[in-house]
């Protein structure tokens, strides 16, 4: 009797690794930043429509759930701009030895980490420390 094998290897049988995690990250990151965009271009409609328009975005952003959603929306952006950069200097030919592949892999997260950071710190300052 033939035994039963999976048809291709399954994520059980790989040990995880910092290069396939990010590539799982970037196209993750790419679905959440398709789903965001609803509410970018709600909130450019609102910007549009006025004060009172915009103060219902605002009210909005304001709940705890819909801030961290925002936050998750920053960092998608950063992270895939980010390593959509890296990929570029994939496509020419650079950053393929293992050496290069980590550290270019951790310092897209350091990047995309920083500039959220950034991000927030100058939002809040604008925002009168709100």
């Amino acid at each position: 009797m033939q035994k039963e094998r999976p048809l291709s290897p399954h994520l059980q049988v790989y040990k995880p690794q910092l290069t396939s995690m990010l590539s799982i990250l970037h196209r993750g990151t790419g679905i959440f930043l398709s789903l965001g965009a609803p509410f970018l271009v709600y909130w450019l409609a609102a910007i549009a429509g006025g004060p009172q328009a915009y103060e219902k975005v605002h009210t909005l952003a304001q709940n705890w759930f819909v801030t961290l959603l925002l936050l998750g929306w920053v960092f998608s952006l950063y992270y895939h701009l980010c390593n959509g950069i890296r990929h570029l200097f994939w496509d020419v030919g650079r950053g393929f030895d293992i050496e290069d592949l980590y550290k270019s892999g951790w310092m897209v997260l350091g990047a995309a980490l920083g500039l959220t950071v950034l991000t927030v710190i100058l939002a809040v300052g604008r925002m009168g420390g709100a």
